[in-house]
């Protein structure tokens, strides 16, 4: 049997998640499902149990390290699927992620370990997908932290999972319409976008043909390619769309931000789409990357280190390609790669409002033409946000 292949499939959406996960065990012979049930945690341990199609294999339980159950994950994750690699019985292992837990983590655990991820797969209803981004929630108020520690909400959380898949696994759901669909293809418009079905092979084509969703299982998944489409710096954005009721606005501009005027206005600019992300520049902090993600109506704000033309031509060899290209996409003759790249994406989005509002927010004519000395000066109004 060739090497041992690794889906992983997440999501905060159980139902459809189970769906999937169901899917492509009758799908793949010789598939097994391995899963950590962290709602244990409270009591100290992680319950890990193996299945196939026919039911449960093994059962165990993983202790917490240091009060984390995704610790935990982590530390069993890896020699469980050894254990299966060895075996040489199992084609595909599928990792069906617990509720609030991110792929990310997980793929680059699994690489990390000498293990082969093929497919990430988030699993979502459509109709759900707007009450999720819109609910700003804690993951510990819903039952749902990994960890005493965790401070994620459902909103932020959701949308991580949705962003880093590569697949999106899409449940047939009744209450679902077009801007449901619309909102799911504006948000990661380069996902494959894949119907979850009955649990049937009504997807095969032919005898022994996979269906759609299992190929997705082994279409193979590049961890890199995957951190860098999600890093501040070089991540690849929405571009602009407009399709039944839903909108992605981006806005790019090559003038720094007023930090006072900026600050004033978060609640406003937070609050005016379902999801908005990307790349600032303060005028204050000429030579610091900001990354912006908002969801749920919670912002979070966050040094993303330098901007590339901060650096010493020496550094640069030490910068990947690919933030290096991403660079190349935004330079200005004077200020390099320091720019304003957000995008918004809601239904009903107002897109001049948005656009007059975010102006307000650039230095005017007179504040930019005092130059860089005096732009430092300015109050540093995001002191707080960014634990300074």
């Amino acid at each position: 049997m060739s090497p041992l292949s690794v889906v992983i499939v997440g999501g905060l959406h159980a139902e459809a998640r189970r769906a999937a996960v169901a899917r492509l065990l009758a799908d793949v012979p010789g598939s097994v499902v391995l899963h950590h049930d962290l709602a244990t945690a409270a009591a100290g341990t992680v319950v890990r149990t193996v299945r196939d199609a026919g039911g449960i294999l093994s059962a165990g339980e993983a202790p917490l390290v240091s009060d984390c159950a995704c610790c935990a994950l982590r530390e069993d994750l890896v020699p469980e699927l050894e254990r299966l690699d060895e075996a040489g019985r199992t084609r595909l292992a599928i990792v069906e992620l617990w509720d609030s837990v991110e792929p990310k983590a997980m793929a680059e655990v699994v690489t990390a370990g000498g293990l082969t991820v093929t497919g990430v797969i988030t699993a979502v209803d459509p109709a759900l997908l707007l009450p999720y981004l819109g609910n700003g929630d804690d993951l510990a108020e819903r039952g749902l932290a990994a960890a005493a520690t965790d401070q994620r909400t459902v909103a932020d959380t959701f949308a991580r999972q949705l962003e880093y898949a590569s697949t999106l696994a899409v449940t047939d759901s009744e209450e679902a319409d077009a801007e449901d669909h619309e909102l799911l293809t504006q948000l990661h418009p380069t996902a494959r976008q894949v119907p979850i079905g009955d649990g049937s092979r009504a997807g095969a084509s032919a005898p022994g043909a996979l269906s759609p969703l299992a190929r997705a299982a082994f279409a193979g998944f590049d961890v890199d390619a995957a951190a860098a489409a999600q890093h501040p710096a070089c991540a690849l954005l929405p571009a602009e769309a407009d399709a039944h009721g839903v909108s992605t606005f981006v806005w790019h501009q090559c003038r720094p931000f007023h930090p006072e005027r900026l600050y004033a206005a978060l609640e406003d600019l937070t609050c005016a789409a379902a999801r908005s992300r990307g790349r600032f520049w303060l005028a204050e902090r000429p030579d610091t990357l900001l990354h912006w993600d908002a969801a749920g109506g919670a912002l979070c704000v966050e040094s993303a280190g330098p901007w590339l033309a901060s650096l010493p031509d020496a550094a640069w060899d030490m910068v990947p390609p690919v933030r290096r290209a991403a660079a190349a996409l935004d330079w200005h003759p004077e200020h390099g790669d320091r720019c304003q790249h957000l995008v918004f994406t809601s239904p009903g989005l107002d897109r001049e409002g948005l656009a007059r509002l975010l102006d307000s927010c650039l230095l005017t004519d007179a504040e930019y033409a005092a130059g860089r000395a005096a732009w430092k000066q300015l109050p540093p109004a995001f002191d707080a946000l960014l634990e300074v």
